[in-house]
């Protein structure tokens, strides 16, 4: 009212004595003194009237005009009115000074609605029940469709050359593995040949290179086992039968899973346990090749423990016969080999012919490459004539050294195998860990070559390409073929282009499965170890890896360890289990105790291209000038004043803060003045509110050395870092209840309440019986009596100043709550179990407090969970629990300044402007006036009317 004129403030009493307007003036705070029921009673009076007969408040209003002969002193009332309608609070003016109610700044209207289940499908579902939605379903099946029309004859050749070598990896290793998998070696041709005919037309990766691989093989020997003893012993159910059972059984999984588009779960396991069981498993093959190295197999199960294998293969070392030489000696010649092709040869080729000869050396690194590529077939083939020259013409007891004998040529045991239903009843159980085995690795592999490479790997659809190779294997008599790391690393360093290459890889196997079969006869059993030896052995984690995980997350660290010493000490299957099983813990853990942060407010602001000064801290000072109220002066000082925010001085922890020095000021202003416009302009800093933990010391979300804000007494503010979710409600609901009762007193005095209405574990202080009083008055008036005859001082002293000394009451000068604002700004879903128990706080909280406190929620990014929200009466006034009085005072909204729209968009340049330039903004409100508790961000308290 004190803007009004004062010869109007007569007139302006008599028509608000008329109107009967309650008070609401800026000074609006409840404090325990206020009665707010009638204070509610009283506001609800004036609104029921105002809405009930608007016509006759606005003829009383005209009849104040006319009788008093002043238009423009009603006009004007009649505007504070209107503006009053639209927010009944203070607004911050541009300058950032708290403006009065009688100016208050106009806000534009906006209803909110819910989201509805219409916009809901509209927005989300709509486009997956189309036509065209179905035709790129069946599109995306078939990803060859896309890149084959633009097959041309520069990735053939790359395809070619990636394709023979690959295949010459391929053929031996397929027959290493399917030893491991207990199986024939023909049958790991079989699985290679078909795995990579069948995955080039299903494949998003162009690196992966499908077949036998050594984990998944050792997954299949341990499933053959199982059922074999679970078999009668005159079954004609052989080894082969079972493995492609298994095929097809783990087939149908990851193909269901890819057409119902579950890839996703694949994510559910990190790379950790990857890592750990893969290295676990890499033990456990190495392991038991050993004793095939050595030449002593026969004599100890290789199908026990990692460790059991270990002490056995160490009691039989006095066993070993002449297969040592043909395993030991191709293995040192394989890593002797990889070492020099991988190091030292192209090194040195580089040191001596780099700048001298780069054609040479181009030359000789693309040897080396090659070289290394080829090196398992060359080992292969140069120890099986040396077997072939000492087994020649031999029976199997007059041979020395086991060799890997007959391989049937072409495709003789190729045929659809019959399903059992006996069978498959016995390898269900063994299905989980073989379906992990088989995609895990295979997804893992695929998504790494796909972010080395710049190509995108769709999981779904590599489900799809795995389960349908599997499935078609069947028809081949093939067993569990999933991707390999070692020959996909290969395929990817011949620079292959697309997935065709696995064409080339199959018809190679193929062609040895019709051409070299008789040569595969005299192969060394030992050396087809030392080939298994050395391609697994890149499978075990690097202590390098290691420490990268303790650096990254120790969690992770402790998961990969314990995986790995599960698999040696049990077995696979307990160490994938254990890896799933601790992933899941942990990320249900951090769910379930989310780290919700208390938060204050500090002044920040962003310089650009600014000057870093080896200081802790700068301390700006600006002088103040003794005129500042005349208008005259400060014209005078406008260019003076220009400049103040330019002088620093810099303090450190320790060293005092540097008070302004106006000679050097002076002294440094007209070099100052004729710096250019663009450094000027980074002196005018902007501050502006931000919200941060109190722990910022710790989060490493603030400098520790900046001093946070505390809210407002009576206001806290609360950051979910989460979903709020059943898993965390309840922890949310604690810490927040703790605080409040922590930082705020209760509403009612727990001493005006009988003590049987008091709760059992909250009876506030213990007071003595009647009788103990007595007796305890009586002794300090006996104490009292002695002390004042040996002439002491009796002044009692070190009285708790909260304390009342008429009636032994505390005092409890902790403010009353009035106010939570929840930062929802990281909660992307809420559910029924976390919405109950945020009503269930507020009931907590109203009753603590005895009144009404506000609940302010900031930066909703779903609409699914403010529409929860609004359905359990949050954020809009209502009766029960947020009438329109406790907003009185200090309602809050955010506007949103934008661009005009514009017609004429034909110049381009206009996109580009900044919007400081311009002279028409478009101004509109963040978010509904109907969700006044609702806010794009957390609202400035401080300059609140609290």
């Amino acid at each position: 009212m004190a803007n009004y004129p004062e010869d109007n403030q007569r007139q302006f009493d008599e028509i608000e004595e008329t109107l009967e307007l309650p008070d609401y003036g800026s000074n609006n705070s409840f404090n325990g003194d206020a009665d707010l029921d009638d204070l509610e009673q009283e506001y609800n009076q004036y609104k029921d009237e105002e809405f009930a007969n608007p016509s006759s408040n606005n003829n009383n209003i005209q009849n104040a005009s006319v009788s008093n002969n002043n238009n423009k002193y009603s006009q004007k009332f009649e505007e504070s009115k209107l503006n009053a309608k639209i927010s009944q609070t203070s607004f911050l003016n541009d300058s950032g000074v708290e403006s009065n109610n009688t100016n208050n700044i106009n806000i534009p209207s906006f209803h909110e609605h819910s989201l509805s289940l219409r916009e809901y499908y509209r927005h989300d579902l709509k486009e997956y029940f189309s036509w065209k939605s179905v035709g790129n379903y069946c599109l995306s099946i078939f990803p060859v469709v896309k890149w084959l029309p633009h097959y041309n004859y520069i990735w053939f050749i790359q395809d070619l050359i990636a394709g023979i070598t690959i295949g010459c990896v391929l053929v031996p290793q397929s027959m290493s593995y399917a030893q491991i998998a207990t199986l024939p070696p023909q049958y790991g041709l079989y699985s290679s040949f078909i795995g990579a005919f069948i995955y080039s037309l299903f494949a998003t990766s162009k690196d992966v290179c499908i077949g036998p691989v050594a984990v998944m093989s050792l997954e299949t020997a341990k499933v053959v086992a199982r059922v074999t003893e679970k078999l009668s012993s005159d079954t004609d159910i052989t080894a082969p039968i079972i493995a492609t059972t298994l095929a097809f059984l783990c087939g149908i999984i990851a193909l269901g899973g890819g057409l119902l588009r579950l890839g996703f779960l694949v994510e559910l396991i990190s790379i950790n346990a990857v890592s750990g069981f893969m290295t676990g498993s890499a033990l456990n093959i190495i392991c038991g090749q050993v004793p095939s190295l050595m030449g002593y197999s026969s004599k100890l199960n290789t199908r026990q423990s990692t460790y059991k294998v270990i002490i056995a293969t160490l009691k039989h070392l006095p066993d070993t016969k002449l297969d040592a030489v043909f395993g030991l000696i191709p293995l040192f010649i394989l890593y002797t080999w990889k070492w020099w092709c991988n190091n030292m040869g192209p090194k040195l080729s580089e040191r001596h012919f780099g700048r001298t000869k780069p054609r040479l050396n181009f030359y000789l690194q693309k040897f080396y490459f090659y070289a290394q590529a080829c090196r398992n077939a060359i080992v292969i083939i140069v120890f099986t004539c040396i077997s072939w020259s000492i087994t020649r013409g031999k029976t199997k007891a007059e041979r020395k050294i086991k060799i890997l004998g007959t391989v049937p040529s072409g495709l003789k045991d190729v045929g659809v195998f019959e399903l059992r239903d006996d069978l498959m009843s016995k390898i269900a159980p063994e299905l989980p860990a073989s379906v992990i085995v088989l995609l895990l690795e295979h997804i893992s592999i695929a998504k790494s070559f796909g972010r080395v490479n710049d190509y995108k790997i769709v999981p779904d659809q590599e489900l799809i390409a795995i389960g349908v190779t599997n499935l078609l294997g069947t028809f081949f008599m093939a067993y569990p073929a999933t991707g390999s790391f070692s020959r996909s690393a290969l395929k990817a360093k011949c620079n292959v282009k697309t997935p065709f290459s696995g064409v080339i890889s199959g018809a190679c196997v193929l062609l040895a499965l019709y051409c070299l079969t008789s040569a595969f006869f005299f192969i060394p059993s030992a050396t087809l170890s030392a080939v298994i030896i050395h391609a697994v052995s890149d499978l075990i984690a690097s202590y390098h890896t290691t420490w990268n995980f303790w650096k990254m997350n120790p969690l992770d660290c402790l998961c990969f360890i314990v995986t790995v010493f599960i698999t040696v000490f049990s077995s696979i299957e307990n160490g994938i289990y254990f890896a799933m099983c601790w992933s899941a813990a942990l990320l249900i853990l951090k769910v379930t105790f989310p780290a919700g942060k208390f938060l204050g407010y500090i002044q920040i602001a962003e310089v650009v291209n600014g000057n870093i000064v080896n200081d802790p801290s700068i301390t700006v000072s600006e002088p103040v000038s003794e005129n500042e109220e005349d208008p005259e002066v400060n014209k005078k000082s406008s260019t003076f004043n220009k400049f103040k925010g330019k002088m620093f001085s810099s303090s450190g922890k320790t060293a005092p803060t540097k008070e302004f020095n106006s000679d050097e000021y002076k002294k440094n202003l007209y070099e100052t003045m004729n710096e250019s416009e663009t450094n000027d302009s980074t002196s005018k800093l902007n501050y502006y509110t931000k919200w941060v933990p109190f722990d910022h010391a710790y989060t490493k979300e603030l400098n520790p050395d900046c001093n946070i804000i505390a809210p407002p007494p009576g206001v806290i503010v609360y950051r979910l870092t989460d979903s709020y979710t059943y898993l965390n409600c309840s922890r949310h609901f604690d810490i927040i209840f703790d605080e409040v009762k922590k930082q705020t007193k209760r509403g009612k005095l727990i001493q005006h309440s009988k003590k049987t209405d008091r709760l059992w574990n909250d009876p506030g202080p213990w007071e003595a019986p009647t009788f103990h009083k007595a007796l305890i008055k009586k002794g300090k008036q006996i104490f009292s009596r002695n002390k004042s005859g040996n002439g002491e001082d009796t002044t009692e002293v070190d009285i708790d100043a909260n304390v009342s000394l008429d009636n032994n009451t505390i005092v409890d000068e902790r403010p009353l709550l009035k106010i939570i604002c929840l930062d929802f700004s990281q909660v992307s879903q809420v559910d029924a179990t976390a919405l109950q128990s945020l009503v269930d706080l507020r009931k907590a909280i109203n009753k603590y407090a005895d009144r009404q406190v506000e609940f302010h929620f900031a930066g909703i990014t779903s609409p699914w969970v403010k529409r929860g929200l609004e359905n359990m009466k949050f954020g809009i006034v209502n009766e029960e629990f947020s009438d329109e009085s406790i907003i009185t005072g200090h309602t809050s909204y955010h506007l949103a300044r934008s661009q005009e729209k514009s017609d004429d968009s034909s110049n381009l340049d206009d996109s580009f402007e900044d919007l400081e330039s311009r002279k028409t903004y478009q101004i509109n409100v963040a978010t509904g006036t109907n969700l006044p508790f609702f806010h794009i961000d957390i609202p400035d308290f401080s300059k609140w009317n609290i």
